[in-house]
C-alpha cells in the first residue's frame, strides 16, 4: 500500500515545557480507517491539527500526498478535509451556501450535482434552505462533515465526529465513512466510542501523554493483546474460594455460583484442563463453561497502564 501521509519524529512543545507530542512516526496509507485512541490530554487533537497546518510543530516533519505540511501549506490542506470537534458553522446561512462557501474557499468550481449528493448521504438535503441556527446539535455535526467534504478530499479527519449524536444519526454517519473509504477516501479518526473504533477501523492507534504507544493491524492487535476469559458456573454457590485454587487467580462473577478465569489463548497450555480438575478435588462441581474475548476497550486500557512513563 502506498503512504498518503508520511510523520516523522514529530514533536510539539509549548512555553513552560508541556510536551504535547513527543517523537511521533507514523504512516498513513491510502484509503485505510486509521482511529486514534488516548484518554483526554494524550495528544490526538494536537496530533491532527498539526497535520492540518493549524499549528507549527516544534520538530519533525509531516508531508500530506508527498507535500511538506510547511513548505507546501496550501497543496497539503488542499487534500484534507477535517471534522474538528467543535461545533463552528455561520449560525444564519443556510446548510446548502455554507456548504458552497466552504468549497469555494479552496479554489472548487462550482459542483451543484456533488454538493447535493453529499447533502442526501448525509440525510440534509430536505433541510439545504435552513439557517444553520434553526439545526438540532446532531444535524449542525452534519454539516461540519458537508463543509469537509466540499472539497472532494483525498483525506478525512474526524475529531470526535459521533460526541453527542444519537444513535440513529451515529449509524448515518459511519454508513456513510464506509462509502467514502470504498471511494479510496483515507480516514483518520479520534473517538470516546471504542466500539466504532472496534469496528469501522483497520488499524487501532494508541496515544498518551504524546507518545503513540502503537500503530497496529487491528484484528492482529485483538490477537496479539486480547486476553479470554473463562466464565465457570457452577452447582451451587460458593461463599469462599478454596484456597487450593490461589494459583488461578480466580474472580468471583456477579452471583456466588460463578466464578472467572483469565488466560491467554496464545499459550501452549491455557491451565483450563488442570483448573477443572482441581476445582473437582476442592469439591466446586462445574455446571457450565462460557468463554469471552476481550473487547478493544480491554485492549486499550491495557497499552494506557503499562504505558505510563
Amino acid at each position: 500500500m502506498t503512504s498518503i501521509i508520511s510523520i516523522n519524529g514529530l514533536g510539539k512543545s509549548y512555553a513552560g515545557g508541556m510536551r504535547a507530542l513527543d517523537d511521533v512516526s507514523l504512516e498513513i496509507e491510502k484509503g485505510e480507517i486509521l482511529a486514534l485512541l488516548g484518554p483526554n490530554g494524550a495528544g490526538k487533537t494536537t496530533l491532527i491539527s498539526a497535520i492540518c497546518g493549524l499549528i507549527t510543530p516544534t520538530e519533525g516533519t509531516i508531508s500530506v500526498g508527498g507535500h511538506d505540511t510547511i513548505r507546501s501549506f496550501r497543496a497539503a490542506r488542499n487534500l484534507i478535509g477535517l471534522v474538528p470537534q467543535e461545533i463552528t458553522i455561520e449560525p444564519f446561512e443556510t446548510v446548502l451556501n455554507t456548504v458552497r462557501l466552504s468549497r469555494g474557499l479552496f479554489g472548487k468550481p462550482r459542483n451543484e450535482a456533488y454538493l447535493e449528493q453529499v447533502l442526501k448521504d448525509l440525510s440534509l438535503w430536505d433541510k439545504k434552505d435552513t439557517p444553520c441556527m434553526a439545526l438540532s446539535g446532531g444535524m449542525k455535526r452534519r454539516v461540519l462533515i458537508a463543509k469537509a467534504l466540499s472539497h472532494e478530499p483525498q483525506v478525512l479527519f474526524l475529531d470526535e465526529p459521533t460526541a453527542g449524536v444519537d444513535v440513529s444519526l451515529r449509524r448515518d454517519m459511519w454508513e456513510m465513512v464506509g462509502r467514502l473509504r470504498e471511494s479510496g477516501v483515507t480516514i483518520i479518526l479520534t473517538t470516546h466510542y471504542i466500539e466504532e473504533a472496534e469496528e469501522m477501523a483497520d488499524r487501532i492507534g494508541v496515544i498518551n501523554k504524546g507518545k503513540l504507544l502503537l500503530v497496529e493491524d487491528k484484528d492482529k492487535l485483538m490477537t496479539q493483546l486480547g486476553r479470554k476469559q473463562l466464565i465457570l458456573s457452577l452447582q451451587s454457590p460458593v461463599k469462599d474460594i478454596p484456597e487450593a485454587l490461589s494459583e488461578y487467580k480466580l474472580q468471583r462473577g456477579k452471583t456466588d455460583d460463578v466464578l472467572q478465569y483469565d488466560y491467554d489463548a496464545r499459550s501452549e497450555r491455557t491451565g483450563i484442563t488442570r483448573l477443572v480438575a482441581d476445582m473437582a478435588a476442592a469439591g466446586l462441581s462445574v455446571r457450565d463453561v462460557e468463554s469471552r474475548q476481550s473487547s478493544l476497550e480491554d485492549v486499550f486500557l491495557t497499552l494506557v497502564e503499562e504505558g505510563q512513563p
